[in-house]
Order: C-alpha cells, then structure tokens, then sequence
C-alpha cells in the first residue's frame, strides 16, 4: 500500500530508541545464524548480483539532483512495493525547520521532494529492530564532457561502473534492498521490525533523514551503506554550511580608484577564513579520534558568483562554503564563533573595512558531529558480518573517521540510537568518473545481509524460491 504521512501529526522534541522485549534480556543474537543459513544468504547473493548492477545502473540514469529526486523516488517506491513492503511517501514538514533540533536550515521548497520509507514488520518478533538508510539526491557533474563516460549513462568497464551517484551512494541503496532480498530467497524471514529509508537532502541540509526520526522511525540501530572503503566509521564532522555576500561600490574603468570591488573583497575574506580553518584543525590533538586526521575543518568554498558586467568594478559577490568541527561541540556556538570571525577579519582588512559588514547566511547542514563509541553490540555483529562476507580471507572490521556530514549523526545525536556507517570502495565521488567497485559491492551486500540476519533474527519459511547449500535455485 502506499501511504501519505500528514504533516500535521504531531511531533515529539526528541524521538526515544526503539526498545524491543528481545533487549531485556541478555540473550545475544551474534552467531545465531547456522553455517547453512549463512552459505544460502551468501550463495543468494551471488545469484541476485547482476540485477542488483541492472537496478543500480537504472538509479544512476534517474539524474536525482536537488529538487529532481521525484524520478529516481517512484523507481525506488515501485521497486519496493513490488517486494512487498508497506511503502510509505513522506513529505518534509518545511514547517520544521528551526523547531525539531533534528533540522537544518533550508533554501528551497520541498513540494517536489519526498523520503520513501519501506516497513517490514515481522508475525514473530523475536530479535533488535533496524533502519537501512540511504540517500538518492547527488550533486551536480561539472561539464559533461570531461567525464570518460556521459554521467548519467551508466558504464560498465571492467569491474567498476561509472556514473554519477554510483559510489555515493546509490550503490549502497542497491546494497540494502538486494540484502533483504538474499535473506528471503535463502528461505528465511526476519524476526524485527526492518525499515528502509531511501531519503533525500543528505548532500544539503540532512532534512530528509531529519524528516524520518522527527516521524518517530526509530530502531536499535541504524545501518547507512555510505562509500566507505569497506570500513566502519567510527566517528564524523560537525558541519555548517554557509554563505556570505559582500557589497562593494561600482565603477566604470575610469574611475576605478573611486570603486571598491566586491569581488576583490571576497577574496580576501577568503583568505582570512584559512586562518579559521588552522584554528579549528589545531583543536584535533585534544578531541578523541581526530589527532591523525590530516584537515578536520576542512573549509571548503564551493560557488562564487560576483559582478554585474565585465567592463564595472563589480559591486557584489557571494560565495558559499562548508567548514567542520567536532563531535560534541554546540554547532550553535561554532555559528557564533564564525560569525565573530567574519566580523573581526572585515574590520582588521583595510579593502574589507570600505565595504558594508559582510553578510552571513546559513544555508544548508547545521548539524553536530557523532562518535560511535567501541564496543557497542551492533559493532561486533558488523564485524562478524563483515569478516563472513570476506571469507575466506576473513579481513577484520577497520575503523576510521570521515571528516564530513553523515544522516548516522541525525539518529545519533537526536535519538542515541547506534549508527553505523559502512558501505563500498568508490572513487571519484562528488568530482570527474565517479564509479564504484562492483566486487567490493558484492561483498558489502553480503555483509549487510548477514548483519540483518544476525540482528534481527531470522526464522525458516516456505518461498518459492529458495538456495540450496551449492547456490541452487531450488
């Protein structure tokens, strides 16, 4: 069924975990699947793998860029009911933003944007609960024509598959729903509540993910299949996003003394910005996890756009950017303290000091960073999962930070809610050739499904289809 949620329903500050009766006890689930269980998952896998490359292939054609999404959004929503799910179309609440803690700040309209949430809700409920979230929105290509392959005609080359959201992180999406798949045609059904979420607005704002925990969709842990090299992330950024105008005076070429370019001006702003930038990345030598982090601020400025004809001293420009902090800073009090920054770098600029103070908008992710601490139960199921995946070799579970925005934060912060990040090798994503390793791929779905299994539970059932111990169908 398809169902549209009211945005009027009421929403709590802070949406509680998910508590299952399976966690009362203290009875683990990790191991609980039989070698047989895992080689029909496996074996299901390999089986499924070249539809999973052909679903993936027609997500990369859906070009699901900021407010485009609707496409790729109705393939996801038909390819789930199709499996079965109670398919729910969730609309952002824009009215939100600036109520729920879980939100940041937003440009545009989302009458045209949507989250697809995807339930599956078990007869016997036995084991932990479970979201599996990705997201479909992408960033834009640059000039075609710089790209090997056009990007949003996927290409198979070897064993990578070019296209623009291939790594990040449609791959992933694929990864989740052909993970379910392998648990039910290896003839066994989950024992906990599992949804998908497919959302939108990770690479902007995070609004989509916001939209789901605001909802109340809430579990016992969160799996996001992000391009992660294979490796779990055992911690991520702080972000603000930001945009600054600066108004100059216009000019004509003769007069060019009497003129103050805007676009000059920005500049320099610029440049004084690094100095914030070096501020906050010499904090890392006291913040757990990032003292080998090579630029955890990471001030990027993204577009620039000034002046108003090529022949007059232009007299604006405005330039956007990102820049990052840390795990359990205030991003409240990281705004103040660049606002500060903008405001005392103007007045200490002798070109800056003949311009208005320069404007400072928040345009995008204003959102805390999140820690996932060792030891945590999903961890070690991952693990296992993980290193069943990679048989027999058995590479171990690695552990590093990734010094950008990530939706596990959203379900962290604002719900406690464990949140693992860990998807394929990609290369080139948000830049020329992105593409994504269609053999790490294979072995992330394999994890993914061995992690559900193992988590949630799993119990026998009759399908039509089922694997046999040699990978039959059977």
């Amino acid at each position: 069924m398809i169902s549209t949620e009211p945005s009027d329903a009421p929403i709590p500050g802070k949406a509680p975990a998910l508590t299952n009766s399976a966690l009362q006890t203290e009875t683990s689930l990790r191991g609980a699947l039989s070698e047989t269980q895992r080689n029909h998952i496996l074996a299901a896998v390999d089986m499924a793998f070249e539809s999973q490359v052909s679903f993936l292939s027609d997500l990369i054609r859906c070009a699901s860029l900021r407010e485009h999404e609707a496409e790729v959004q109705q393939l996801v929503e038909a390819t789930l009911l199709d499996r079965g799910y109670d398919v729910q179309r969730q609309m952002l609440d824009q009215a939100l933003i600036g109520k729920h803690p879980a939100f940041s700040p937003a440009t545009i309209g989302y009458e045209n944007s949507w989250n697809v949430i995807a339930l599956h809700n078990p007869a016997i409920i036995q084991g932990r609960s479970l979201i599996l979230n990705a997201h479909v929105d992408i960033v834009p290509t640059g000039d075609p024509k710089r790209w090997q392959y056009p990007p949003f005609e996927p290409w198979r080359d070897g064993e990578w598959l070019y296209g623009r959201g291939s790594g990040d992180m449609k791959a992933g999406l694929s990864a989740v729903i052909f993970a379910l798949d392998a648990i039910r045609a290896a003839g066994l059904e989950l024992t906990a509540p599992v949804q998908i979420h497919s959302v939108v607005e990770e690479e902007i704002t995070g609004n989509g993910a916001a939209m789901a925990l605001a909802s109340g969709k809430v579990a016992d842990a969160v799996l996001i299949p992000e391009p992660t090299d294979e490796k779990l992330v055992r911690a991520n950024s702080g972000v603000i996003k930001f945009a600054i105008t600066i108004n100059g005076t216009p000019a004509h070429p003769r007069e060019v003394s009497g003129g103050v370019s805007a676009l000059d001006a920005a500049i320099r702003l610029i440049k004084r910005l690094r100095h914030l930038e070096t501020r906050w990345n010499e904090e890392r030598t006291t913040k757990p996890f990032f003292d080998d982090v090579d630029n955890p601020a990471a001030l990027t400025i993204g577009t620039i756009n000034g002046g108003e004809w090529i022949a007059s001293v232009p007299s604006c420009c405005r330039f956007e950017g990102r820049i990052g902090f840390y795990p359990g800073d205030n991003p409240q009090e990281r705004v103040k303290e660049f606002e500060a920054f903008v405001a005392t770098a103007a007045a200490g600029d002798p070109l800056l000091q003949r311009c208005p103070l320069p404007t400072v908008d928040w345009v995008g992710v204003l959102h805390a960073g999140y820690t996932l601490a060792p030891g945590s139960e999903a961890e070690a199921v991952l693990s296992e999962a993980h290193a069943g995946a990679n048989a027999p070799d058995g590479t171990p579970l690695q552990a590093y930070v990734m010094a950008c925005y990530l939706d596990a934060a959203v379900y962290s912060v604002h719900a406690g809610i464990p949140s693992l990040v860990y998807g394929p090798i990609a290369e080139n994503i948000h830049a020329i050739d992105e593409r994504v390793s269609l053999p790490s791929l294979r072995r992330v779905t394999k994890a993914i499904a061995l992690f559900a299994a193992s988590w949630c539970g799993v119990r026998r059932v009759e399908t039509t289809h089922q694997i046999s111990a040699a990978g039959v169908d059977t």
